[in-house]
């Protein structure tokens, strides 16, 4: 509610009205009213104070603050949407206006024997959304706590389930309070994890391994030469860190994330046949979730692509997705190659009170069952100790992922500080939630596994334990890693078949 002076003194200028006070609430307005008329009684008829008035302004009150807020957006003193999904469901929120058509004569007066027409308003419906508000609470405190720690730009938490596509949790740091939006800059009131996209770097690995399992030209326990450096056109490309040359499995490669191994892997494709499994996996389309603003991030044609542009994509760099599009890739790999649409939206109450609730999306195959359990497979030897991420691993349940450090682009387009991210899933057999932690521009230490892993660790855990998730109830033997082991598997074969011979 505002109020306003109309040629009051003090005088209001050449202006015919001022604003006096904004964002009163309605029992602050009735004492200024009451105040007034007492005033008046003891002033002559031609000194009264006159000229206030009060117009309605609407306000949405948000009881959890800035608990969502990143998402749910806010209602702008017009009463409409202006961000979130506030702004993108506002016609199914706002309902439609109801109108009275009338002759009249010139006096201004209405006919009554003419025809008029009544159309009634239509109230607008109750959106019911899919977040688990114990969740969010878990993952905002977690990556709030993060962000601040490594002084990062920002930071983003999206849990998912990967058999429906709902969306359990979507917490970004920093935020705003959409109680108090007067106090939020502009960058605040964006949704960074449909709108900001970059290169995942080492979790866009999944991809290129389950493109070369799916079209056969290499197995998890295929062995690769691995230096730490190898060159491709006229480029360079390394580990993180020096090493001796490594003989590596396909397995080890995704485990120790092996920049140059991987560039292998993907050498064993054409690289329109890499480009189309992206594709096939939503990179550079919009996923379509119910936020506006959706970046569909950038995935170069293929004929466009440079001899270093395989090399450098199938390692993941050279293309860009953002936060909502990762957590569905993994969420693909975790429900058996399925993709299915992620959403924010359980159902809807109309004015009646009958809830209707949305449809799951039909999903659709992206890469076999097969190929999806390999990987998956592949993805628990990450969380080994001669992988990148042993730290997220969860006592009693079989824990799948992938760590990311990559380059960041920053707003000038040049590179500039890090993306670190933890994406998994869990319990690995039988994948419940897809978490995606993924950190921005962090300072100091800016490793996937050292900042996003331990958020994984602490929101799988609480969703797990929340949603009564029973542990992993059978364990399974890691892939060889590397020549030794593979030498060892082998040598074990040999000397049990040699038993069952001797036995026949």
């Amino acid at each position: 509610m505002v109020f306003h002076s109309l040629e009051v003194s003090p005088p209001t200028g050449d202006r015919r009205f001022a604003y006096v006070a904004k964002d009163v609430t309605p029992a602050v307005w009735k004492s200024v009213k009451e105040a007034i008329a007492v005033e008046n009684t003891k002033r002559s008829y031609g000194k009264y104070i006159s000229g206030f008035y009060a117009e309605d302004a609407f306000h949405r009150d948000y009881p959890a603050g800035a608990l969502g807020a990143s998402f749910l957006g806010f209602v702008s003193a017009t009463g409409h949407g202006g961000g979130g999904l506030e702004y993108a469901l506002d016609p199914v929120l706002a309902g439609k206006d109801g109108s009275y058509t009338y002759a009249q004569n010139g006096g201004g007066q209405i006919i009554p024997t003419a025809h008029d027409v009544l159309t009634p308003a239509s109230g607008g419906k109750e959106v019911r959304l899919t977040i688990d508000r114990d969740i969010q609470w878990v993952a905002q405190q977690a990556i709030t706590a993060t962000v601040k720690k490594a002084k990062a730009l920002s930071g983003t938490v999206i849990v998912m389930e990967p058999s429906t596509g709902k969306i359990l949790a979507m917490a970004t740091a920093p935020t705003f309070d959409p109680n108090n939006i007067s106090k939020a800059t502009p960058d605040l009131l964006a949704t960074p994890a449909v709108s900001d996209p970059y290169e995942p770097g080492s979790t866009g690995k999944v991809m290129t391994m389950a493109a070369a399992i799916e079209e056969k030209v290499v197995t998890p326990t295929t062995l690769f030469t691995v230096p730490d450096k190898i060159k491709r056109a006229n480029r360079y490309f390394g580990d993180h860190d020096k090493h001796a040359t490594w003989k590596l499995t396909t397995a080890g490669i995704l485990a120790k994330s092996s920049n140059t191994g991987t560039i292998q892997i993907g050498e064993k494709m054409k690289p329109s046949t890499l480009h189309s499994y992206l594709t096939k996996f939503g990179i550079g389309k919009k996923t379509g979730l119910e936020l506006a603003g959706e970046s569909s991030g950038l995935l170069a044609p293929v004929d466009r692509w440079s001899g270093t542009t395989a090399p450098t994509v199938a390692f993941g760099q050279g293309y860009s997705l953002t936060t909502i599009q990762a957590t569905s890739v993994f969420a693909t790999l975790a429900n058996d190659g399925v993709q299915v649409k992620p959403t924010l939206v359980s159902g809807y109450v109309d004015q009646a009170g009958h809830y209707s609730p949305k449809s799951i999306s039909e999903g659709v195959r992206i890469i076999s069952s097969e190929t999806a359990q390999k990987v998956r497979l592949m993805m628990e030897s990450v969380l080994s100790d001669e992988g990148t991420a042993p730290g997220a691993r969860i006592p009693g349940y079989r824990v799948a992922g992938k760590t990311g450090t990559a380059n960041r682009i920053d707003s000038s387009g040049q590179y500039h500080g890090y993306t670190a991210s933890f994406i998994g899933f869990a319990p690995a057999e039988n994948p419940k939630f897809v978490i995606n932690v993924t950190i921005q521009d962090p300072h100091g230490v800016h490793f996937g596994s050292l900042l996003g892993g331990p958020v994984f660790k602490e929101v799988m855990s609480f969703a797990l334990k929340s949603y009564h998730v029973p542990p992993s109830s059978n364990t399974v033997a890691l892939l060889p890693m590397n020549e030794k082991e593979m030498k060892a598997l082998a040598a074990k074969k040999s000397q049990s078949e040699t038993k069952t011979v001797s036995k026949a």
